[in-house]
């Protein structure tokens, strides 16, 4: 699940009802789910052209262009169709989704799942800005990790089933709410749906730039049609060693090479991520996000030499220090504790070392 460590457990504090979209909340997930009140509503919304971040006026995101000369459509078809024989993450398990199969690792059919939409607060500084980050949680995840801390969503099914017009009107009010994107979480199995609905909501008005929130683990054919479609990419980048991914996500041996040449397609598309330009929001960009584990068993050394040399220096770069051992990582006793200071560190003074000027360090 893309950037799975990253605190969410505290987003049912500030959820958006799905209720609001027409959907009835499952049982198991109720208490997260509730309607917003109106006075936070009312502090949310803000005019799209008030100076709060958003600029939308001087900013137009790629896929507007797609959807006016019909693009968008043909690559959402093409996705589409690749669900008859899955091919859409690395692990091509050619299941036929249309018909009802579900994939062998991600559990999904072509009916769309979402566990939640809301402003996000715990995204970086530029994606949050004072109004949150968009996020759009998807159902399902192909990596497997042992340590998800989301597992109830990425490999327990916890969600629920929404049209592609819900998922249009979900990004709309993520707009209307003054988010300043919108923000797809584990995407990949879902990339048919989410092009199907960036074409409705860019009907309704949407204007908001998009971020791909990944694993990293992304077929190049997949990243070529979302060219142009997607204005940030917020990339994990778990491990540098295949032992260590097929240990920790199992089957994802393949997770180091694939990942590497995935950011490097993502940098191509869309470069250095540079919020100066915006007030300190980001609008276009790739961000690296790396989660630093006990006993090294990302190979952050290895890792950060291999972004610097392939990458330009300042290429943000998200050093993660929270790292909680969640799901099934106690079975791994070197990775069933918290992270020491020490090691996040040693982390730290890796990246610098090796030349990285744009990091995003937390609490040292």
């Amino acid at each position: 699940m893309g950037s799975c460590q990253t605190g969410r457990r505290n987003f049912c504090r500030r959820i958006i009802s799905l209720s609001c979209a027409g959907l009835a909340p499952l049982p198991a997930l109720a208490a997260c789910f509730s309607e917003p009140s109106p006075n936070r509503a009312d502090k949310l919304r803000v005019n799209m052209n008030s100076g709060n971040g958003n600029r939308l006026n001087d900013f137009e995101p790629g896929y507007l262009k797609l959807y006016r000369s019909g693009e968008l459509r043909a690559r959402a078809e093409v996705l589409w169709d690749m669900m008859r024989t899955c091919r859409l993450c690395p692990r091509e398990c050619e299941q036929d989704r249309i018909r009802g199969q579900k994939g062998d690792y991600c559990d999904a059919t072509s009916q769309l799942q979402v566990s939640s939409y809301n402003p996000h607060f715990g995204e970086e500084k530029p994606l949050v800005g004072r109004n949150g980050s968009g996020t759009v949680f998807f159902t399902n995840c192909a990596m497997l990790c042992v340590f998800c801390i989301n597992w109830e969503i990425s490999q327990r099914g916890a969600g629920h089933d929404v049209t592609i017009k819900q998922l249009s009107n979900m990004m709309l009010m993520l707009q209307k709410m003054g988010c300043h994107n919108i923000n797809v979480v584990t995407p990949t199995h879902y990339s048919p749906h989410i092009l199907l609905a960036l074409e409705e909501a860019a009907a309704g008005g949407l204007r908001l730039p998009v971020a791909y929130n990944t694993s990293g683990w992304e077929r190049l054919e997949i990243l070529q049609l979302l060219d142009g479609v997607i204005d940030i990419y917020l990339s994990d980048f778990k491990y540098f060693d295949p032992q260590m991914a097929d240990k920790y996500s199992p089957g994802a041996e393949s997770y180091p090479d694939i990942t590497r040449k995935a950011i490097l397609e993502m940098h191509r598309q869309v470069g250095v991520a540079d919020p100066r330009a915006n007030r300190g929001i980001l609008q276009r960009g790739l961000i690296i996000r790396h989660l630093v584990m006990p006993n090294n068993v990302g190979g952050t050394g290895e890792l950060v030499k291999w972004i610097a040399a392939n990458l330009p220096l300042n290429t943000y770069v998200n050093l993660m220090s929270q790292y909680t051992p969640m799901f099934n990582a106690h079975e791994y006793p070197e990775i069933s504790r918290r992270l020491t200071v020490r090691e996040y560190r040693n982390a730290v003074s890796a990246a610098s070392a090796a030349g990285l000027t744009n990091l995003d360090i937390q609490g040292v």
